[in-house]
């Protein structure tokens, strides 16, 4: 470690004084990438490593030295999203070449992106029979195998049905590449044509630079656009947790706190197209609600352990 070499330290001499002096080093340190001072969760990783090394020493190679639980680890950076606004969402949109079928198969994309609040590995995933375009309902496997379901917009599901009666295949993928490696010759299903997690990130950046957008936009950035817009609509929280599949509210909470509703009631009410269409209105929800008569039974959200 560079650090212990120019202070003139072993791991077994090490302090709390020594670690008290590393974190000042950390503090004043300046990343040669980003000419500025480190992050907070940047200098947590470090002291990260120095504990996990530590703890190897103590455990596989018992050697008395200074015990890792004594290195405190700081609090990282609040987390605050990037999103995009509305005028920059809708020149984002305006990007693709819709005379060609990448273009298409982009727009749908992004609308099911949008519309969803999917992460871009679970939309990589999705195959054609896991998409019901009559219901714009689907079941999505995410972290932690935890199952959610999300909801498609109108908007979604025309510009899905639009790429795939182009496509002329019934391969298994949703999304399929169309550039790079041919197409293995034992591949009967299309797998090997699936679009990847990178091909979307460099398809996202592409459209962000061409449309000008001053934000540093990734797939995730229309994730985090998805639940702000939620939440600036209305929406409550434990809804949000749910549709974005989170398994602790307080993840949620980088957003912000609002009142309750039902889920695919929150989802129908405030989720609008890029073209500023909602999904339902109100009134729609309430004739709904008076139509199956299970309207306050339904409406109550469980909370979530």
């Amino acid at each position: 470690m560079r650090y212990l070499k120019i202070e003139k330290v072993t791991l077994a001499e090490i302090t709390d004084e020594n670690i008290k002096k590393y974190r000042l080093d950390l503090n004043r340190r300046i990343s040669s990438k980003s000419n500025m001072e480190f992050k907070r969760s940047t200098q947590k990783t470090f002291l990260v490593a120095i504990r996990a090394l530590l703890k190897y020493l103590v455990v596989e190679e018992q050697l008395e030295i200074m015990s890792p639980e004594q290195i405190i680890l700081g609090k990282s950076d609040d987390r605050v999203p990037k999103v995009l606004n509305e005028e920059q969402m809708k020149r984002l949109f305006d990007g693709q070449d819709l005379s060609k079928r990448s273009g298409i198969r982009d727009r749908a994309i992004l609308e099911t992106l949008y519309s969803t609040g999917l992460r871009v590995s679970e939309l990589t995933k999705l195959n054609r029979d896991d998409v019901n375009l009559n219901s714009g309902e689907f079941t999505v496997i995410g972290k932690g195998r935890k199952a959610r379901t999300v909801y498609l917009s109108p908007a979604a599901k025309d510009w899905i049905k639009r790429y795939l009666g182009l496509r002329g295949d019934s391969f298994k993928p949703l999304f399929l590449r169309y550039s790079g490696k041919l197409m293995e010759s034992n591949d009967f299903d299309g797998e090997s044509l699936r679009l990847t997690v990178r091909s979307v990130e460099r398809m996202i950046k592409k459209y962000v630079t061409n449309s000008g957008i001053s934000v540093d936009a990734t797939p995730h950035t229309l994730r985090h656009t998805y639940a702000t817009g939620l939440l600036q609509e209305g929406a409550d929280l434990r809804s949000v947790q749910e549709l974005l599949g989170h398994s602790n509210v307080s993840t949620t909470q980088i957003y912000t706190h609002i009142t309750n509703r039902q889920l695919k009631n929150v989802h129908k009410l405030y989720h609008k197209d890029i073209e500023g269409k909602p999904g339902l209105n109100v009134k729609d929800v309430d004739e709904e609600k008076a139509g199956d008569g299970s309207a306050d039974e339904e409406s109550e959200i469980t909370s979530l352990n």
